[in-house]
């Protein structure tokens, strides 16, 4: 079983709960309240950008080769770009494009956890952990996008734009190409004589780690739209 396999069945039913959220099938359907829930969720998610781009950034650089670094460069790009345009649009259909405005709310629990995991993980993470992190962010985003597509509703760009920018077959080599870094990273660590055996066992009990707090972040930011 490659290591992204067990490290999903090692976040159990919680994983489950995230890709089958209510909050992903009010979306693929157009149900979902755009005003009380989906607002919520957009300025929140938008409060992590920078970090989650500090984040991507730090796998280019910590990448073993230029090979490994281009896709990262590529989806970098799409991330401050395509999808950051988006947000700007919801924003402005939803009454609150002004960025002063949306400063007055401050960040939920669950978005300053995601930016202090981001954060911290670019700064001090080995590659495996950076790349724990990317995985299930993308990962996770596919799993759900890929169940609601087939049935999502097209009456409203700021539901369904959202699945179409995490779905589709450029999103799905996104996910492929994280994780089988993540896959060639376990077996590096396995592989390599740099480490003796309770270091391999350290480092990837490390890269676990902060898969599972990933998806919890994953869970609880869901759940807080809501609140």
């Amino acid at each position: 079983m490659k290591f992204t396999e067990v490290l999903r069945e090692a976040a159990g039913d919680q994983w489950e709960r995230v890709v089958n959220h209510r909050f992903t099938k009010e979306l693929g359907s157009g149900t979902i309240d755009r005003h009380n829930v989906l607002k919520k969720y957009l300025i929140q998610d938008h409060r992590f950008l920078d970090s989650f781009v500090i984040l991507l950034a730090s796998l280019v650089q910590k990448a073993r080769c230029l090979e490994d670094r281009i896709p990262g460069c590529q989806f970098l790009a799409l991330i401050t770009s395509k999808e950051n345009t988006y947000f700007e649009r919801c924003f402005e259909a939803l009454g609150c494009g002004s960025e002063e405005d949306r400063n007055t709310i401050p960040d939920d629990k669950c978005t300053d956890g995601f930016k202090k995991l981001m954060q911290e993980v670019a700064r001090d993470g080995s590659l495996g952990e950076t790349l724990a992190v990317l995985v299930v962010c993308e990962w996770s985003y596919l799993s759900w996008g890929e169940k609601v597509l087939s049935d999502c509703n097209r009456d409203d760009f700021m539901t369904y734009e959202w699945v179409d920018l995490h779905s589709g077959d450029y999103f799905e080599s996104v996910v492929s190409y994280l994780r089988n870094l993540l896959d060639k990273e376990a077996i590096y660590i396995d592989e390599s004589n740099e480490f003796d055996d309770n270091e391999k066992a350290e480092l990837k009990q490390r890269i676990t780690k902060r898969f599972l707090q990933a998806v919890d972040l994953e869970e609880q930011f869901f759940n807080n739209a809501y609140v």
